[in-house]
């Protein structure tokens, strides 16, 4: 499947939050539609031409006064997916390599949007729960329509992270306020104390719901890869000193992979669907991968 044409840095200057996930869901499903993986396709309503001699009661009247041909609806299955989407907006989510690359806490908010769009197109309940140390925000997951402005409206206006990275206990809090098993969608750079973190992961698996994490870098996070003196600063405490990052660079990427690896088999372990993704990852992946992981709830 072809990639988005858009990347995700022009995406976040289209404004609209509703629009964006529109044209970014709507392009993915044309893509889906035309690649090796059509077979996803059958999760959408579609139209077929109306052959004689069946039932007309799925006959689409309103496509027939503007075409003035026959169209039967043919519906997505019924599959009683409950889905709620956990939005890390701690401080570290704020972290941006320079002023004209999109922050991951701007990332998750795109995304989260357009998993939403998805979601409520494929007939399925979705809510929201924006985390930082304490619950920001909190949409009950359903299946209406005005469930995406409901969502989109605390995406909105998400608060500018301010507090420390301490989303572990706040899992916990969420997992047992969920009413019942279905599907955790978790968008967060995981920067947090590990052990906490996958406690609280535990406790959605012990409760019965599937998981999966976006795990959202960007990709000097990883790289490490700044040239000459460079200031750091703690989006946490403010704190800052200069370095130079070539001296730190082979360490930095050696530890940093232990960490990543050491979360990744962690969730492995647990049956949880981990997906890396950096902010200039087009939304389509992130997109494909939740596909995979419902038909496999199947």
């Amino acid at each position: 499947m072809s990639q988005s044409i858009l990347t995700p840095d022009q995406v976040a200057k289209l404004g609209n939050l509703d629009v964006i996930a529109r044209l970014v869901v709507e392009g993915f499903l044309v893509g889906l539609h035309r690649s090796p993986y059509h077979g996803f396709s059958v999760e959408f309503a579609e139209y077929r031409q109306y052959i004689p001699g069946e039932p007309a009661t799925n006959i689409d009247w309103r496509v027939f006064g503007k075409s003035d041909r026959y169209y039967t609806k043919i519906y997505a299955e019924e599959t009683n997916l409950r889905a709620t989407i956990l939005v890390d907006a701690s401080s570290s989510m704020s972290f941006k390599s320079d002023e004209n690359t999109t922050s991951k806490i701007e990332y998750a908010r795109l995304l989260a949007a357009s998993l939403t769009y998805l979601l409520l197109k494929q007939n399925d309940a979705v809510g929201l729960e924006l985390v930082s140390d304490k619950q920001l925000a909190s949409v009950p997951a359903r299946a209406v329509r005005k469930q995406l402005f409901q969502v989109l409206k605390e995406l909105d206006y998400i608060p500018e992270p301010k507090s420390t990275t301490s989303i572990g206990p706040v899992l916990h809090k969420v997992a047992e306020k969920l009413p019942r098993r279905g599907l955790i969608i978790l968008l967060s750079d995981l920067m947090d104390d590990p052990d906490e973190i996958m406690s609280g992961l535990k406790h959605f698996r012990y409760r019965g719901h599937e998981v999966v994490i976006f795990h959202l870098l960007n990709p000097q996070e990883i790289e490490f890869d700044y040239r000459g003196e460079a200031r750091f600063e703690d989006l946490e405490t403010g704190n800052n000193m200069k370095i130079d990052p070539t001296h730190l660079r082979t360490s930095y990427r050696e530890k940093f992979e232990q960490w990543r690896t050491g979360l990744r088999e962690e969730c492995r372990g647990l049956k949880i669907d981990f997906v890396d993704m950096t902010v200039d990852t087009p939304f389509d992946r992130a997109l494909m991968a939740y596909l995979r992981k419902r038909a496999r709830m199947r």
